[in-house]
């Protein structure tokens, strides 16, 4: 027979760690195609992280990371230099954590009160991780889609219900391919005005755009 004191530490214990389990996992995020991500965003750079300070706002406090901007695609007008990016310091509020003198990334996030801020659920990952395709949508592709709309296929059938939609079936390759379309296709608008996944080395139409090299 367990004793009264040892059943109530065990049930307190059991009650912290779901407490801590529900904290950890207050962070959910839906999947995005990084030409969402880079639409939705008022800032997309490629940065080098060379400094981090804890500040005391929020709960857990803000992380500000003091960045190099190597290159911005999207943001010019909201803020054409960016020194500082925000984030929450803990995890389980989608802070996300960059390590500082080791790598470039490609950082998207919004500006609110004259300052950036990202986390878990923006789209952030070090620049040797992106495919030649993904360099290409960040400078001209995925511009051009930003009024196409990616519709999420989570399980079969999907149907398009628009002409401006591209189905965006990721989500059920878990053999085979898994990223593919977003690793290697953006949805550009091609000239009978209907969305479709788009692929290539040559601009859809080179009369409306420059092809740069990232």
């Amino acid at each position: 027979m367990h004793h009264p004191c040892t059943l109530l530490a065990l049930l307190l214990l059991l009650l912290a760690s779901w407490d801590l389990r529900r904290l950890v996992d207050a962070c959910t995020c839906s999947p995005s195609h990084p030409q969402d991500a880079f639409c939705n965003s008022d800032i997309v750079i490629r940065a080098k992280v060379v400094g981090k300070k804890l500040m005391k706002d929020g709960p857990f406090g803000t992380m500000r990371y003091t960045v190099k901007q190597m290159k911005m695609y999207r943001g010019f007008k909201k803020m054409p230099h960016v020194q500082y990016i925000y984030t929450e310091a803990s995890e389980s509020l989608c802070g996300v954590k960059l390590d500082v003198n080791k790598y470039q990334y490609l950082i998207t996030g919004r500006v609110y009160e004259g300052k950036v801020y990202t986390g878990l659920c923006n789209f952030i990952e070090k620049w040797e991780a992106l495919t030649m395709a993904q360099r290409k949508g960040l400078n001209h592709r995925y511009h051009l889609g930003c009024n196409c709309k990616i519709k999420p296929c989570y399980y079969l059938p999907c149907f398009i219900t628009s002409k401006n939609e591209c189905l965006w079936t990721d989500m059920l390759s878990h053999f085979g391919y898994p990223g593919y379309q977003s690793k290697h296709y953006a949805c550009i608008k091609q000239k009978e005005g209907y969305c479709s996944w788009y692929r290539g080395w040559a601009p859809p139409d080179k009369t409306i755009i420059n092809a740069t090299d990232p």
